[in-house]
């Protein structure tokens, strides 16, 4: 039976806390593997000394995390957690014959190879390279916060570059925003399904992440009050365009209502507005009716190319130099070789051209994805780089992802995405971007298709991950 090796009863804050680290430990060091049973509430008090309430305490903690899983009549098992599971369903790396529906990219084609080409070309040729010689400031060089201050204006949104900060990509800006208002148990209100990045980062500064249901405009608003009236919340993440997995769009009044519900309650707004460029309505962004609490997220990444890894962190005018000293500590400045790159792009032009050129090749794609699975089309949207599809009730999410998989078609589940332990809602992401051409799309598609026509195996064993 596994014991802490460390002895509680020395220690001086709540027990449960104390056993909480303990746990937490052991997973991470290897010493608590992935599946391990854990000892029964009462069994591991008697040991310890403490209640079964203690207990009881700390394993809910660290299931929240995402260490354990407990399971009806079973017992609690060790558990890799989401964000490193999120691997087995999210490509890292290439694989030959293989199409990837898994990963949330830009398009990449000859335009963009050629773009890159003829960029790499000028900047070789320019005789100073200012970009190579200076890492400072670390919120980025005052051009390149000028230049992305001008751009996001013509998103709706009025920002100081005093107080704004250049971001290798959106993932870091998140990051900074969350690292630079929220403590240890501090909680934080997302999406019941929400990006990945936020789960793993609840994981790292250790906040309390909350899930608020959604619709297809996204977060409800009674629900955001309602958590703001029972208890005290310190920030609220959001994707208002194209919320990611579940491909949701606010409108203007819910916006409008979120920041009022938010500027009541003193809560911060973190908006991460990656695919607004990619949108044809002229919706302006939540953090613009509430500067005073919002960070704005932007970023070239999801609307030029994937490789462009430059974007731009908006903060609240008193959070500028508490923002800027978190990006120091954790990553110095965005890598100023790419933000070089991301300014010239946006004052020649070149930027909007790619948009046009995304939004050209979504509308094809999404066409493409609702000719060929039709009605099990959940929620998709004529620019969005994805698609959140329902597969038929006779399947697992593992298994028809698994089931592809061994077709040649890779696909994301929820459960990456999954902010608390729901309900799977028995879908899958869907997504239509990268430098995948359209016979192999079609492809595909194709196959999502015939699986969902198919009776699944009835081995657990023929799950991959």
């Amino acid at each position: 039976m596994w014991l802490p090796t460390t002895d509680l009863s020395g220690d001086t804050g709540p027990k449960y806390k104390a056993l909480v680290e303990a746990i937490i430990t052991d997973i991470e060091s290897g010493r608590l593997r992935h599946g391990v049973r854990m000892p029964t509430h009462r069994d591991l008090a008697y040991h310890l000394k403490v209640s079964v309430q203690t207990v009881s305490a700390a394993y809910k903690e660290v299931e929240r995390q995402g260490y354990l899983r407990s399971e009806r009549r079973r017992g609690t098992f060790v558990q890799a957690r989401l964000t490193d599971r999120a691997a087995s369903f999210i490509l890292d790396n290439r694989q030959p014959d293989l199409i990837d529906l898994s990963i949330v990219r830009a398009a990449y084609t000859d335009f963009h190879n050629d773009l890159s080409r003829q960029m790499h070309q000028r900047l070789a040729e320019d005789p100073h390279q200012p970009w190579m010689e200076s890492c400072r400031p670390v919120a980025g060089f005052d051009y390149h916060r000028e230049v992305g201050v001008k751009w996001l204006a013509g998103m709706g949104l009025t920002a100081d570059p005093s107080h704004t900060i250049v971001t290798n990509g959106a993932a870091q800006g998140v990051f900074i925003a969350l690292a630079s208002i929220v403590q240890p148990d501090d909680v934080v209100l997302t999406e019941s399904l929400t990006d990945h990045g936020v789960i793993g980062t609840a994981s790292v500064l250790r906040f309390k992440l909350g899930a608020l249901p959604t619709d297809d405009e996204g977060i409800l608003p009674e629900a955001f009050e309602r958590e703001c009236q029972q208890r005290a919340i310190r920030a609220l993440v959001i994707t208002p365009v194209y919320t990611n997995p579940t491909n949701c769009l606010m409108g203007l009044e819910r916006r409008k209502r979120i920041a009022e519900i938010a500027s009541q309650h003193g809560v911060y707004v973190i908006e991460d507005d990656v695919y607004r460029p990619l949108l044809e309505q002229n919706l302006p962004p939540v953090t613009s009716f509430i500067p005073q609490l919002g960070f704005h997220i932007s970023s070239l990444t999801k609307i030029v190319m994937p490789g462009l890894r430059t974007g731009y962190l908006v903060v609240p005018k008193h959070l500028s130099i508490r923002a800027s000293s978190v990006l120091r500590v954790t990553g110095w400045m965005g890598t100023p070789l790419i933000a070089e790159i991301g300014a010239r792009w946006i004052e020649d032009g070149v930027v909007a051209q790619a948009v046009t050129v995304q939004r050209a090749l979504m509308r094809e794609r999404q066409s493409l994805v609702a000719e060929v699975l039709g009605d099990a089309v959940v929620r998709h949207h004529p620019t969005s780089l994805s698609a959140w599809i329902r597969i038929p009730d006779h399947w697992q999410e593992e298994w028809f992802a698994s089931e592809l998989r061994k077709n040649g078609v890779a696909v994301t589940i929820s459960d990456p995405f999954m902010t608390v332990k729901v309900k799977r809602p028995n879908a899958i992401r869907v997504c239509i971007g990268g430098a995948i051409d359209t016979p192999s799309l079609h492809r595909g598609l194709m196959q999502i298709r015939h699986t969902m026509e198919q009776m699944p195996g009835v081995h657990a064993f023929d799950v991959m991950y």
